[in-house]
């Protein structure tokens, strides 16, 4: 190769092997930080043991054709550690057994009421319908001083309410989000999961997240949505965000805009979320996910598609492949600077991939995947960007949904 080709090719090589060391250093900083500013869910129980929680408790699971998961999660309330608290299932028009199923688990449990759901009327999206008919026709639901909204593909840690009412109590939050412990023992809950997972939280950082005021970027996390009742009835309740197709954000702004306070932090293993059952349900989910959080804007989710895996596999690649041509065709000083600067984007990726990982519960063996997984949630923004362009209907929990596409402005087109 001509040495002109050659000294191009190293020049490229050295710019990504340096965005790679500022950004994944950037990455493993932000991570510190957050990790020391922002307690746990589990760290909750300190503050309980401390402070005892006093409030009651009601939990609310809407449930669609749930059959496969609720059996795990009702053992999962049965042995929660807090004696204030009431379960209500608002099973919403299913076509399994998930009504039988959660009957043999329940046995004779008092404290679990299910309210059945037959149909969804017009202008609402149907897990928000079912979780208002489960606050609004139960007796559970009724004398709460906390409402606690989760799905039924999670489980709890036994101590997981009594720590997150005593972490809502001491943080004064009027409602509290999990970020859920995922499962990994799926391929793609192993190989492309955490760079989906890590794609939203760069979108939504936790410290932004928590912020007071303007800068605070409101996101919630549906799996887990723990709301002092009066707070939730100021707002308006389910009521107020009945046709949001993903109602955790649009509670998020609710209370941002109401001058209330919310807070998002990691379970840390109090709560526990398998979300998606096949690859095909995984590419459904994450494309209805990135959609809405990118305000459904064909151009963001476009520019997403290309971003993610540049940032996440391009750009380490580019690292190695600068140490490799430094150290075998450059001469000493390139090979000590270009050596170096490629040593330096390649840790820094590791570095910065293997703390998210341990941060999220994962196991270190994953940081390969990370990049080859972050090629698959680049085709799945594509595919989310498409298909909101060409006004292809999401269905989610047994219902349809066509999403007006919001174009440079803001507005809807």
């Amino acid at each position: 190769m001509p040495n002109l080709m050659l000294d191009i090719l190293m020049l490229v090589l050295l710019i990504g092997a340096l965005v790679s060391m500022v950004y994944w250093s950037a990455v493993a900083v932000a991570i510190v930080l957050t990790n020391r500013r922002l307690p746990t869910a589990r760290d909750g129980i300190r503050i309980a043991d401390q402070h005892a929680p006093l409030e009651r408790v009601c939990v609310v699971v809407p449930a669609h054709n749930e059959a496969g998961n609720i059996a795990k999660l009702i053992e999962s309330l049965k042995g929660q550690d807090y004696d204030r608290v009431n379960f209500v299932l608002a099973l919403d028009r299913c076509t399994d057994d998930t009504k039988g199923v959660a009957l043999e688990a329940i046995g004779g449990d008092h404290r679990f009421e299910i309210v059945e759901i037959t149909e969804c009327p017009d202008g609402w999206a149907g897990k928000v319908h079912a979780a208002h008919s489960g606050v609004t026709r139960s007796n559970g639901a009724k004398d709460a001083e906390v409402l606690l909204f989760s799905d039924a593909d999670t489980w709890f840690d036994p101590a997981c309410v009594r720590a997150t009412v005593a972490l809502a109590n001491d943080r004064d939050l009027d409602m509290l989000s999990l970020l859920s412990t995922l499962e990994g023992e799926r391929w793609f809950e192993r190989w492309v999961q955490p760079a989906a997972a890590f794609e939203l939280a760069r979108q939504y950082p936790l410290l932004r997240v928590n912020m007071k005021g303007e800068r605070q970027r409101p996101f919630a996390n549906g799996q887990f949505m723990l709301f002092k009742a009066d707070a939730y009835r100021d707002i308006g309740g389910h009521e107020a965000v009945k046709g949001a197709v993903l109602e955790d954000i649009a509670f998020a702004l609710k209370l941002k805009y109401t001058g209330k306070a919310g807070g998002l932090l990691m379970a840390d293993g109090i709560l526990r979320c398998g979300m998606y059952g096949s690859w095909a349900e995984f590419v459904r989910g994450w494309k209805r996910i990135y959609t809405e959080s990118a305000n459904r804007e064909t151009r963001r989710l476009k520019r997403y598609a290309v971003r993610v895996p540049v940032l996440n596999a391009a750009l380490p690649a580019m690292a190695v492949a600068c140490l490799v041509l430094a150290v075998t065709m450059g001469d000493p000083a390139t090979q000590v600077w270009g050596g170096a600067v490629g040593v330096a984007g390649f840790v820094a990726w590791v570095v910065g991939v293997g703390m998210m990982l341990r941060m999220s519960h994962a196991p270190l063996w994953q940081i390969p995947g990370f990049a080859v997984g972050s090629f698959f949630v680049g085709r799945i923004f594509r595919q989310a960007g498409k298909e909101l362009a060409d006004g292809t209907p999401t269905v989610w929990g047994g219902k349809s949904y066509v999403r007006p596409v919001a174009d440079a402005d803001g507005g809807r087109s």
